[in-house]
């Protein structure tokens, strides 16, 4: 298996995105945010499309195009205060949308199955190096910010009133966000991306731990979900993407049996 280059590339960008994703996806989950993925990873099909389409590298355009969606999504909620989800459904459309019109017009020859459900023979140098600098980008943003993320995630109102700029803390995140989202597309593809943000991080709560206990048990658990399920999508010939919910979905029931039994009295 390692003495393919193809396969020596998805294990090192997996085991980059299996620290990235839960650290994100931790605090989506404290703001009740978790949806944001699912919408942002319908904004990076757009901007895939749209790579293709302008024949630039499909990842970067990802980049560019869930950053602008994750900008727009803070910038409405000041219009929709009271009813945060129709934001997402808004540019979950407009996102859809593009990305339905590009390809269905065929100017977007190119296939897209490998986006959709991941693709392990896909990775390129090119494609490991982009994964890597946007991988190394969040994580010094999130180091940077992390006690301020703390602060607005569990108390915005007090955040804001004790001098911490929310509203730019949170554009920054929704960079963050739409980083991890666009590097991780050709492993785990974009229909089940947005899972692996969140499934690691709901095992994780399970255990009732503190918030760095639970961070640091939700990255061991992304680590187990993304590796695994390469490895196992590799010796059954399978899209990894699918490979990988499944065994992310695996590792929590075994949580919840093992709390179940074991952990309550």
């Amino acid at each position: 298996m390692f003495q393919y280059s193809f396969m020596r590339n998805a294990l090192l960008a997996s085991l980059l995105i299996s620290i990235l994703y839960p650290s994100i996806g931790m605090f989506l989950v404290l703001k009740r945010q978790s949806m944001i993925g699912d919408t942002l990873s319908h904004a990076s099909f757009a901007g895939v499309a749209l790579g293709v389409l302008l024949g630039i590298n499909p990842i970067l355009s990802a980049f560019i195009f869930t950053s602008i969606a994750g900008l727009l999504i803070e910038g409405l909620r000041v219009y929709y205060k009271r009813y945060a989800e129709l934001i997402l459904v808004i540019i979950l459309t407009l996102c859809v949308g593009i990305a339905i019109t590009i390809i269905s017009m065929g100017k977007a020859s190119a296939n897209v199955n490998s986006f959709l459900f991941g693709s392990i023979l896909t990775v390129s140098d090119r494609d490991l190096l982009t994964i890597l600098v946007m991988n190394v980008i969040s994580i010094t943003a999130l180091m940077l910010l992390y006690n301020k993320l703390i602060y607005t995630t569990f108390d915005e109102e007090g955040a804001r009133i004790a001098g911490i700029k929310v509203k730019l803390v949170n554009y920054i995140f929704a960079l963050i966000v739409g980083a991890t989202i666009s590097a991780s597309i050709r492993i785990m593809g974009i229909l089940v991306l947005s899972s692996m943000l969140i499934i690691p991080v709901a095992a994780s709560l399970q255990l009732g731990k503190g918030f760095k206990q639970t961070l640091v048990f939700s990255i061991l658990f992304g680590f187990i979900d993304i590796i695994g399920g390469l490895i196992i999508s590799y010796y059954i010939n399978s899209a990894p993407g699918g490979v990988i919910a499944l065994t992310s979905v695996f590792v929590l029931f075994i949580v919840l049996l093992t709390r179940r039994f074991y952990l309550v009295p």
